[in-house]
């Protein structure tokens, strides 16, 4: 009798131990592994910033890299301003390859307008 009640119950247990497994598994595979991938290429992305480049900081500043130091660059935010940064706020390069440079507004341009123009007028 305690033979039979030990076959049957020993598949359970062998579910109990292999659940929080699966389920440890489970979490590293859909939670850890990618947040560490996005970690390594946002660090390396970090290490390959140059001169000249634009870029976007984690305050959503958009500038162009002045010069680059160990461990900050100094980003020129508007022509002749220049402002020190770590490294770590840059979250991301702004790639625009092939494309002219777009005059900035102020530079003898007049902003762009919301509305369409009347073709009456």
């Amino acid at each position: 009798m305690l033979l039979s009640q030990a076959a049957t119950g020993g598949g359970a247990n062998y579910w109990t131990l292999l659940l929080p497994i699966l389920l440890l598994v489970l979490f590293w595979v859909v939670a850890i592994r990618p947040q560490r991938r996005r970690q390594r290429e946002t660090t390396d992305m970090q290490s390959k910033l140059q001169p000249g480049q634009q870029v976007m900081t984690g305050a959503g500043l958009l500038a162009t890299v002045h010069a680059v130091e160990d461990d900050a660059v100094v980003l020129e935010i508007a022509p002749g301003v220049y402002a020190r940064h770590v490294r770590q706020a840059i979250v991301r390069i702004i790639d625009q390859p092939g494309q002219p440079s777009q005059p900035q507004v102020g530079e003898g341009t007049t902003p762009p307008s919301d509305r369409p123009e009347d073709p009456t007028a």
